[in-house]
């Protein structure tokens, strides 16, 4: 296309034509930076690393600490063990009143509340029979939930750190022995029950022997603190007299073998 001609010389000349620049759609245009992307291998392996941090050993175990922790605190903001002086709630009875109190004794003992008072609990709140039901369906609750938070988030970090002697031959012995030794634990008191949930947990113990042995070895004294706090308004009755006497004599029992076992302990 002619541009203008120049009066001087009549010459036309043409102007040069504009040039379109087109820049393909992604593409950044010469002279302007393009955006930083993030390097997905990069964002992949932070992303592995932050994984495998969350579910180390030690990330498990202090999750479990915190749980530990705040359970027990709840224990003692919300104070449980007034039902022995406040009584049940009136809208809840029989049955159903007693798979709460199971469920409730449960989480109790994983918050480290004592079984002796929550059993004289049981009898006094339900009697010997629906008290015994309750305490122990409890009792089998609460070892459960405790033996598996201790077996998935704190085994991996604890059995490392099983290094003395006397830590050794109890983990052999609850790791070959697994039921033989539960039941001894349950039958005769001395161990607290909270402390050998977690020491099974850490050993190589199976779930069934474990929840077996918890469930028949903890009759006998389970039976015996029920039929105490059913009884409690007549401490002179044979059934009163009866339950106590089940209660001191184990220990007395668990006091003699733990004496005449301890050099035995020392040498392993």
């Amino acid at each position: 296309m002619l541009d203008a001609t120049t009066r001087s010389g009549g010459t036309a000349t043409a102007s040069p034509p504009a040039t379109a620049s087109v820049t393909a759609p992604g593409v950044a245009a010469p002279g302007v930076s393009a955006p930083l992307a993030l390097d997905p291998p990069r964002a992949a392996g932070f992303a592995a690393r932050c994984t495998r941090a969350l579910l180390s050993p030690w990330s498990r175990l202090s999750l479990l600490v915190a749980l530990l922790g705040g359970a027990a605190s709840c224990v003692l903001l919300f104070q449980p063990q007034r039902l022995l002086s406040d009584g049940w709630p009136p809208q809840l009875g029989g049955a159903a009143a007693a798979l709460v109190f199971a469920v409730a004794y449960g989480l109790c003992t994983v918050a480290f509340v004592p079984r002796p008072l929550l059993n004289l609990a049981a009898g006094a709140l339900f009697g010997s029979q629906l008290g015994i039901g309750a305490a122990l369906a409890g009792t089998v609750l609460g070892a459960g939930v405790a033996f598996g938070l201790g077996r998935i988030l704190g085994q991996d970090a604890l059995r490392p750190l099983l290094r003395a002697r006397w830590l050794k031959a109890a983990d052999g012995q609850l790791s070959r022995h697994g039921f033989r030794s539960m039941m001894a634990v349950r039958l005769f008191p001395g161990v607290p029950f909270w402390a050998a949930n977690y020491c099974a947990a850490v050993s190589r113990m199976g779930w069934l022997s474990f929840l077996l042995a918890t469930a028949l070895g903890s009759i006998p004294n389970t039976a015996a603190y029920v039929v105490a706090g059913s009884r409690a308004s007549a401490p002179t009755s044979p059934a009163f007299l009866i339950a106590m006497g089940f209660i001191a004599v184990p220990a007395l029992a668990a006091t003699v073998v733990a004496w005449r076992k301890r050099h035995h302990l020392r040498g392993h």
